[in-house]
């Protein structure tokens, strides 16, 4: 995540909320805004696979959707997952039942893809901010040494590798992922 050069003045979070969306995404985090590296090819397709994946098993029974790129503003700060996942039931809805576009709520798992011009330091107290405002689960993937980091509240993380199953929302008792099945998508 590079501290974007282009803004000069600190911007309240209504103010930030209020400018035009970019590709890549923007993060708002205590007045500093974040621009969030663009994604390459092994982000990308880690991203896909995985929010294909959660969705396959969690959307049949409404228990979960997993969301790529969604803006998640809450607890004075704007940011952008690579997959915020939220339990079914807490997704935001307009009175006739349609899905909001701004999610004012923390996500229930949130997923980060660690890219190679990232901050690790920055992306974890992205994930730790989350899970003190109510977030179950957290992952950082890092697919430089094939790894990925497991936040829960309260507990202190866990790196799993290789054949460590991978955990997920409490909800989806289905759910079988391996790290390296998951690092094996990358191999096409």
């Amino acid at each position: 995540m590079v501290i974007s050069k282009n803004i000069q003045s600190i911007f309240t979070l209504k103010e930030f909320l209020k400018q035009p969306e970019t590709k890549p995404a923007k993060e708002y985090v205590e007045g500093i805004i974040y621009q969030k590296p663009m994604p390459q090819g092994e982000h990308s397709i880690l991203q896909m696979r995985l929010g294909t994946a959660i969705n396959n098993i969690s959307l049949p029974n409404k228990l979960a959707y997993a969301f790529p790129e969604l803006r998640c503003s809450f607890s004075g700060r704007s940011i952008v997952p690579d997959l915020a996942v939220f339990y079914y039931s807490r997704i935001p809805r307009t009175p006739e039942g349609k899905i909001v576009n701004k999610f004012d709520i923390y996500p229930d798992w949130i997923i980060e893809i660690l890219s190679p011009e990232q901050s690790a330091n920055q992306v974890i107290k992205k994930i730790l901010f989350c899970l003190k405002h109510g977030t179950e689960l957290g992952w950082l993937i890092d697919s430089q040494d094939q790894s990925v980091m497991i936040f829960s509240p309260n507990k202190l993380p866990e790196i799993l590798s290789e054949s460590a199953s991978l955990p997920a929302l409490s909800n989806l008792e289905n759910w079988q992922l391996t790290v390296q099945e998951l690092f094996d998508w990358l191999i096409i």
